[in-house]
């Protein structure tokens, strides 16, 4: 379907990478619940073996159904190809994988999920590997944090818990001048807000188990890769530009081209590290994104409504939602996120850390879990959670201090929310 005309948005999120099965005429993508796949005889196999043809081998490397997946995600992102794993913290390890060595480090952004900042400061450390945490509106710091051992700068489009919303084009431009990738998490705004690659991003992650699933039912991540990035312009890549041994001296990026760490992803990262998607989760995923524009239009408008709300709420000091116009950030949406600032923000309590507790143990309607981007409301109090790992001093950094509470707005009546948040700041006040 990419061959074709430049189709849109609605039309690419229910058709790209869908095709009706050629043995059975079904329409909707099957699931390929299978493990390995009969080859047509002993050249077949040797020339998949080889990277020599494109098919199925095993269903840890390639499956149809995830396959399906692969390509409609890559196309709503305007990106060359995809590669599905896991969770969306294995495409993050998946992004780096290629990447990185022993002595090398990332910069990356300060604001991020909880969970990635653990990952990023103590996890990777394991490889050898290394982050510098810095503020990305500061550019100048970003720019003087960038070394030669340097692989990629990493940020998220909308931050995860606080709404931040990051100056893609410009973290790019220092990217391209160090001539590193800039790595983009996409999961709050989604390629229906904001598509990073247009912004100068080489790689974007998801947790596609968000707002592309929509339905809180499966984890899952997501890798796509622009396609745009000369990865053997210098010898900071060598996994892509120098010979691989375990495919007899080939080069990825002068074999593949433009689909290099796409194959790579693959043919080196779901085969040794076995991050894989499995099809049935893929097959929810597929599901999903058929309605992924109606839902975010829809999230979209209930979290203006919310936010405006609870701005003029007595009890509430501080709303960090980038879509009101108090937002520091409103200037960025019509740039950046022209269909809008997503659905997930915080806002702080004037009575505290206790307030909190009881404001979250109060709701009905909102769901109390570790998760974000579902068609139902969720709330989280993110500092004793999410973030409780992080000191206090980087707890602050993203947004995450006791006082605060993070909303992920669904597609409910925003009228039903209010009446649920305010009953519940009611006793909390009590």
């Amino acid at each position: 379907m990419n061959d074709g005309p430049a189709y849109g948005f609605d039309t690419l999120q229910i058709h790209a990478g869908a095709r009706p099965d050629p043995a059975t005429g079904a329409r909707q993508t099957p699931i390929y619940q299978t493990t390995a796949y009969v080859f047509r005889d002993s050249d077949h196999a040797a020339a998949l073996f080889n990277l020599q043809e494109v098919g199925y081998i095993y269903s840890r490397l390639t499956n149809p159904t995830v396959a399906a997946l692969q390509e409609r995600i890559a196309a709503l992102e305007g990106g060359a190809g995809a590669v599905c794993c896991s969770s969306g913290h294995a495409a993050q390890i998946m992004s780096l994988f290629p990447l990185m060595g022993p002595g090398r480090n990332i910069v990356t952004s300060n604001r991020l999920y909880g969970g990635t900042v653990t990952q990023f400061s103590r996890t990777i450390q394991r490889f050898g590997w290394s982050a510098k945490f810095v503020d990305t509106e500061d550019l100048a710091s970003v720019e003087a944090a960038v070394d030669e051992h340097t692989r990629a700068i990493f940020c998220e489009t909308i931050a995860n818990p606080g709404g931040y919303i990051s100056v893609l084009d410009a973290l790019a431009a220092i990217a391209d001048k160090h001539r590193i990738p800039l790595i983009v998490d996409n999961t709050s705004a989604t390629p229906y807000l904001c598509r990073p690659i247009e912004y100068g991003a080489t790689l974007v992650v998801h947790s596609t188990t968000k707002y592309l699933t929509g339905t809180g039912t499966v984890t899952g991540g997501a890798i796509v890769d622009s396609g745009t990035f000369d990865w053997s312009e210098t010898d900071k890549f060598p996994s892509l530009s120098q010979p691989e041994q375990a495919y007899h001296g080939l080069k990825f990026h002068e074999t593949f081209g433009s689909l290099a760490f796409t194959f790579h992803g693959i043919a080196v990262g779901l085969r040794d590290l076995g991050m894989t998607m499995n099809p049935q989760g893929a097959h929810y995923t597929l599901l999903g994104i058929e309605t992924l524009s109606l839902r975010m239009k829809k999230h979209v408008e209930n979290a203006i409504k919310v936010a405006e709300w609870l701005e003029r709420h007595p009890m509430v000091t501080k709303v960090t939602y980038a879509g009101l116009p108090s937002s520091p950030y409103f200037s960025r949406i019509e740039r950046i996120c022209p269909n809008g600032a997503g659905a997930l923000f915080t806002f702080t309590m004037k009575d505290g850390y206790e307030a909190c507790v009881k404001f979250v143990d109060s709701l009905e309607i909102f769901s109390h879990l570790a998760n974000l981007g579902d068609a139902r409301s969720l709330v989280i109090h993110s500092a004793s959670t999410t973030h409780r790992q992080l000191t206090p001093e980087q707890q602050k950094a993203a947004g995450a201090e006791p006082d605060v509470v993070r909303l992920s707005i669904g597609i409910e009546d925003p009228d039903d929310l209010i009446a649920d948040i305010d009953q519940a700041l009611a006793k909390s006040a009590s």
